[in-house]
């Protein structure tokens, strides 16, 4: 701004608009990072939280698809309808303790429920501790009550359960092996771990169960069933996160059944 004979001058100003400026990643707490030789993850402070991103788009089955927790970086999904396909990208420090972070896709529904899907990581390298998970949670909210069945990067199958907003989850886990009967190993001996080609998750009433198939017999129920209420509607969905809050994986489920009855009962 100058002043010449008296006048004021404006120089000129150059505005700049953005249609989108990209949003630095938060950064990540010491308690969200893996478990390591060196480290050990611990459960988030209770006042920590975030609310979830949403995207409100129908996709395959599902309603809508949230990034639950909002992790440090976003997630996406896709959907392959010629083979039924979803394809689930997702960072995420864990699906664990007293909140979540983990991409979901989900419908709002009420009354009984049966969710079955086969489960493949893509990526054979990715963390043993990843979760692809079939879920029924209360609502978005990253600490809200829920029940999952979980499979495992490592091969580890769960069934686990938040039973009061902002508790502490806890779960059964069963991890299966053999020795002789599958490739791999060095020898005889070496136990080598079985990942399950499906698995399920059925709601009747307030009793939730974990349903299985090894390697594609008949779904059948793993372990005792648990006890929770949740009131509807709820949200039922697919998720996943890669269990390392500053890294995406990738998890596809396929060949997906959702029912608003019991199914999956002998």
């Amino acid at each position: 701004m100058k002043n010449t004979h008296g006048r004021i001058v404006l120089s000129l100003l150059t505005i700049v608009s953005y249609s989108a400026i990209a949003e630095a990643p938060a950064p990540v707490p010491d308690w969200a990072l893996p478990g390591s030789a060196t480290h050990q993850q611990v459960s988030p402070p209770t006042d920590f939280h975030r609310a979830a991103r949403t995207l409100n788009e129908p996709i395959g089955v599902f309603d809508a698809q949230s990034d639950v927790g909002a992790a440090v970086l976003l997630g996406h999904s896709s959907y392959d309808a010629a083979t039924g396909k979803y394809t689930i990208v997702s960072a995420g420090y864990n699906i664990w303790y007293v909140r979540d972070e983990f991409r979901f896709l989900w419908k709002k529904m009420q009354g009984d429920v049966s969710l079955a899907a086969d489960i493949n990581f893509p990526d054979s390298q990715g963390y043993g501790d990843r979760k692809a998970v079939l879920m029924i949670r209360q609502s978005l909210d990253d600490d809200s009550s829920e029940v999952f069945a979980a499979l495992h990067g490592a091969g580890m199958i769960q069934l686990a359960w938040r039973a009061e907003k902002g508790q502490r989850i806890k779960d059964t886990e069963y991890r299966i092996g053999s020795r002789g009967a599958l490739p791999g190993g060095t020898s005889p001996d070496d136990l080598v771990i079985a990942n399950a080609k499906r698995i399920g998750i059925e709601k009747h009433g307030d009793s939730f169960a974990l349903y299985v198939s090894m390697n594609g017999e008949p779904m059948h129920q793993f372990g005792s069933s648990i006890q929770l209420h949740v009131d509807s509607p709820f949200y039922v969905g697919i998720g996943f996160c890669s269990h390392i809050p500053d890294k995406v994986d990738t998890a596809v489920m396929s060949n997906l059944s959702l029912t608003n009855t019991s199914t999956l009962r002998n």
